[in-house]
């Protein structure tokens, strides 16, 4: 036997597959958008009501942070009601980052389809992204579209969403039978798809950048263990947004804590870990607790 130092040992794969109950999750919140306006349609039972961009729960209205940003902009006006609404995603995002993006998001369900049919199709498991643009161009997004929707005095997003397109197409569709033309929005997103993966969740989603922006103090991030790490590149290929875990850029605010540098690491060397104090300091002398 050798003195040499010996591997990190390799991990089960599939002891914690945090892209199985994130996939489950997707699914679930894309069955609400289908099932809650027939629910309301044929039945009339109305405790629930719209979708993601402004949902009610009796009588509670979650509304999304950037559409409400908007339309306090756009109206000058602040509206309690909109404030409180706006509350939940905030905090969500403050404590656990952007995970609306990853664990909720039709788009990302939508996209993984793509992606599923993209490989059966193409016989490739692996993706290139052909497309990849500096990453600050979200914030820059994000800037655009709030001082458009002052200039010109109408909530874009709110209208252009195309996280909400989907669940108003599909309101549509079941309130009336047709579908609207904004929805050629989401097969352009989707479309993109084929040629980076999440090509406007990376740089052109001004929800994903205000969350992100949120949660940059967030709780809950993926931290590595660099006495596990053998440096293979595996997270790096497995992130969806171009990371690079395996040089800690999971610890930024553009990580959205979706798992999957998680689940395609054989040695255990990144995990989610909650973050115990506020202060930010070193991004690896952070203390907290794994999960």
């Amino acid at each position: 036997m050798t003195g040499g130092a010996r591997p990190a040992p390799a991990v089960e794969r599939g002891k914690r597959s945090w892209t199985l109950w994130r996939r489950l999750l997707l699914t679930a919140a894309f069955l609400l958008l289908i099932v809650n306006p027939l629910v309301n349609y044929h039945l009339g039972i109305t405790f629930v009501q719209g979708w993601y961009q402004s949902l009610g729960i009796g009588e509670l209205r979650v509304t999304s942070p950037l559409e409400g940003l908007e339309s306090l902009l756009v109206t000058r006006q602040v509206a309690v009601p909109t404030l409180i609404g706006m509350l939940v995603p905030l905090a969500v995002a403050l404590l656990l980052g952007r995970v609306f993006c990853s664990w909720v998001c039709p788009i990302s369900l939508l996209a993984e389809l793509v992606a599923v049919v993209r490989r059966a199709v193409t016989r490739r498991k692996a993706v290139r992204d052909r497309l990849v643009l500096a990453r600050r161009l979200l914030w820059f997004t994000l800037i655009a579209e709030l001082l458009l929707s002052l200039v010109l005095g109408a909530p874009l997003f709110v209208f252009l969403s195309p996280p909400g397109l989907v669940g108003r197409e599909i309101m549509m569709f079941v309130f009336f039978g047709t579908l609207a033309t904004e929805g050629v929005l989401v097969l352009l997103v989707l479309a993109l798809e084929l040629v980076t993966r999440r090509f406007y969740c990376r740089s052109f989603c001004p929800l994903g950048a205000l969350l992100a922006l949120v949660g940059t103090v967030r709780r809950l991030k993926v931290r590595r263990q660099a006495a596990e790490c053998i440096g293979c590149g595996r997270c790096d290929r497995a992130c969806p947004l171009g990371l690079a875990p395996s040089m800690d850029e999971s610890l930024t605010a553009y990580c959205w804590n979706c798992g999957a540098c998680i689940d395609s690491c054989d040695h255990g060397a990144l995990h989610f870990y909650w973050r115990t104090t506020l202060n930010a300091g070193r991004p690896g002398a952070e203390p907290g607790n794994p999960l």
